[in-house]
């Protein structure tokens, strides 16, 4: 069903699991701002000590290795490297992630950084954040100093995870980090300097690799699946999933066009044609630079309805009552791991890796010292048994990487939802594997044969 060297990993992210917020000269973040804030975050929580890992990350690269992981989906927190986001380094920041490189590769584990996932240097974000334009440069130095560092032993890099949440959720609905709620004229300028940033940071680090690299980055995949199983049916879900039909944020091509086809979609252009263009010349030649895959983080997906509506925009039929879903409210649509990286990979051409799918569940350490999660096993079943349809009909699809490795600050959530194969108990940092890490680990024993 999956191809030999298929990756079969799990995935963190910095501000979620390290914690360590003001040892060994870290900066702060605009997280580290957010979660100052009354009310920003459930029940007052933050990241500050999170899972420990930056303490405890040969306990958790032991437990990896228990699983048999092929990969690990890591992030490198900005201000950790670079305390006031441009200027000096902190030798004692790139020290913890060489130690966990080597510990990972020692361990027979690849580790896949992503440059940014969400925690932005508090100190730009006192200079303009992404709103300046030197943003860019900001960036891009970033990447040369963490490339320089780790680019002997990593060889698979993303820039950004979830451009539509950093920048839309954190910059329009104000429900995250660093909590804005800017207008259209604003909204399309810190998107449009993200994206340059992603292309000159690709540049950078082709540019200071010592060794080939496989670069790529991790936008939300917002799925749309077809009615019916005709080819109308599924023409009508492709022109769904990439358009642009209003002034929302929450879409794909906005997000995916200009980094990976150099354009902003049309439609995307009808929508906003009276507010000014941030555009300069060369600008979508650097950000349209060659990717080696595309990441796709998927959670689930909404069937179209049977055709577009007056307004233009496609219907979505609704599901039933009592429909599955997750703790976070989310819909149980397996086939989305289909869907998704097939229409993906038609418009795009490159391969797929899934860079997150999980779910957050009710979990707790049971009296017989388990923790039984038998709703994740099966969500995660069913959506390797549609992956691997798609994998059947012809989509190269090169990695699955499950949200997540372990429970931990789920950004605005708090400690609310648990994501985890690993659960971990907050007060005692007790790490203890639920029954679908041992089943996971089953699944990738067997390159997911006994799916």
């Amino acid at each position: 069903m999956f191809p030999k060297n298929f990756v079969w990993g799990a995935a963190t992210a910095a501000y979620q699991v390290e914690g360590a917020a003001h040892e060994d000269g870290r900066g702060l973040s605009v997280w580290d701002m957010l979660c100052r804030k009354p009310g920003a975050i459930w029940n007052g929580q933050s990241g500050a000590i999170a899972c420990d890992h930056y303490h405890r990350w040969r306990e958790d690269v032991a437990l990896m290795k228990q699983l048999g992981l092929k990969g690990y989906r890591m992030s490198v927190s900005w201000p950790r490297i670079l305390p006031d986001g441009v200027g000096w380094v902190n030798e004692k920041g790139l020290e913890f992630y060489d130690r966990l490189t080597d510990e990972l590769l020692a361990a027979g584990i690849e580790p896949w950084i992503t440059l940014f996932h969400w925690d932005y240097p508090y100190e730009l974000f006192c200079r303009g954040g992404w709103l300046n334009r030197d943003s860019i440069d900001w960036f891009a130095d970033y990447a040369r100093v963490v490339g320089e560092r780790l680019s002997d032993r990593v060889i698979n890099w993303m820039t950004f995870n979830e451009p539509q949440m950093f920048l839309g959720l954190g910059h329009v609905a104000g429900s995250h980090a660093p909590g804005m709620k800017y207008a259209d004229t604003e909204m399309l300028r810190v998107c449009h300097h993200a994206f340059c940033a992603h292309g000159k940071a690709v540049q950078v680090l082709r540019a200071v690799a010592k060794k080939p690299l496989q670069v790529g980055f991790a936008p939300a995949a917002f799925v749309k699946l077809p009615p019916g199983p005709s080819a109308v049916d599924i023409e009508l879900a492709r022109k769904a999933m990439f358009a642009v039909t209003n002034r929302g944020h929450f879409n794909n091509a906005f997000y995916m066009d200009p980094v990976l086809l150099g354009e902003y979609p049309q439609d995307h252009l009808a929508q906003f044609k009276e507010v000014l263009s941030p555009v300069r010349p060369g600008d979508m030649e650097l950000m349209h630079q060659p990717l080696d895959f595309i990441g796709a983080n998927i959670y689930g997906g909404v069937t179209v309805g049977p055709r577009p509506n007056g307004t233009g925009d496609y219907p979505e039929r609704g599901e039933a009552q009592g429909h599955p879903i997750t703790m976070m409210g989310w819909h149980v649509v397996p086939e989305s791991l289909y869907w998704g990286p097939r229409l993906l990979a038609e418009r795009y051409k490159l391969p797929i890796v899934i860079t997150e799918n999980g779910m957050s569940g009710h979990d707790w350490v049971s009296p017989d010292g388990k923790v039984h999660d038998p709703y994740r096993i099966e969500f995660t079943r069913q959506y390797l048994a549609a992956l691997g349809r798609a994998v059947q009909d012809g989509v190269d699809v090169r990695g699955y990487f499950h949200w997540s490795l372990m429970d931990n600050f789920e950004w605005a959530e708090g400690y609310k939802q648990r994501f985890g194969l690993i659960h971990v108990d907050y007060p005692t940092q007790k790490r203890t594997p639920k029954d679908s890490a041992t089943w996971y680990a089953d699944v990738i024993k067997s390159n997911g044969a006994c799916l």
